[in-house]
């Protein structure tokens, strides 16, 4: 006899339980896109957002992901505002390779044997590349710092760094724009080498004309890189430099 008073099989929830690939994607969409809802995480992976939240909850039980703490003073809506989550530092380690390893046992390498300058002119050399292919897209946005910034977020993003901006405010006026990065390479590396944060602020201030000032790193534990632009009104413009075109020149630069 068929017991009317249980549910179809077909009807049964396809996610019966917690898979580690989906949960790989979940941490992944997360580090791209954080901080970031349940609901939003759901539309983007194609699953139930029942289904997300499963997944979020193992992640937080495990510290691979937090809830983001909305700055007081913003704009609320009716109701409790949905959960936003972000990566956490266990969790961009959970997803960092052995290449981290091996890149500062490298650099360590590099500065026991050629001292702290050597360290610095690997960085530079780094991030030249990153400019040479970054400089005609944000040539191509104009001269405005705000559409600059924005141009190189796109870059940013399409090479796999979660890159966002915002606006920034004061009153009615707007005094510039904060370029972020939700994924860093480098992240734990940098903790040890400072010099390739710092060559990368260098570099964008030259890539987008105007003095910019890294507020937050991945490398010192928050869980964005976040770097202020300022707009033209109020920017300390910054004399456009030659970008050297080949390994001999950046080595006598």
């Amino acid at each position: 006899m068929t017991d009317l008073t249980s549910p179809p099989a077909a009807l049964a929830p396809v996610e019966t339980e917690f898979d580690e690939r989906t949960r790989d994607r979940v941490c992944r969409e997360v580090l791209e896109r954080g901080p970031v809802t349940a609901a939003e995480l759901a539309t983007c992976l194609g699953l139930t957002p029942a289904a997300v939240r499963r997944h979020l909850d193992v992640l937080l039980e495990d510290g691979h992901v937090a809830v983001h703490e909305t700055p007081a003073g913003g704009p609320r809506g009716r109701g409790r505002p949905a959960r936003r989550f972000v990566l956490t530092d266990v969790g961009h380690a959970a997803m960092a390779t052995g290449y981290d390893a091996l890149a500062s046992s490298a650099l360590r390498f590099l500065r026991d044997v050629a001292g702290d300058d050597a360290v610095k002119q690997f960085a530079d050399d780094r991030v030249g590349d990153l400019e040479r292919r970054y400089a005609a897209v944000v040539d191509a946005a104009g001269e405005d710092p705000q559409a600059r910034a924005r141009a190189l977020a796109g870059v940013l993003s399409a090479e796999g760094y979660a890159a966002s901006t915002r606006d920034v405010a004061v009153g009615d006026t707007t005094v510039g724009i904060q370029l972020c990065q939700g994924h860093c390479p480098v992240q734990h590396v940098a903790r040890e080498f400072p010099q390739l944060c710092e060559a990368e602020t260098e570099a964008f201030s030259r890539l987008l004309g105007v003095h910019v000032q890294r507020l937050a790193t991945l490398a010192h534990g928050e869980h964005v890189c976040t770097t202020h632009v300022p707009t033209a009104s109020v920017a300390v413009q910054i004399a456009p430099q030659h970008v050297p075109t080949s390994p001999q020149e950046r080595t006598t630069r």
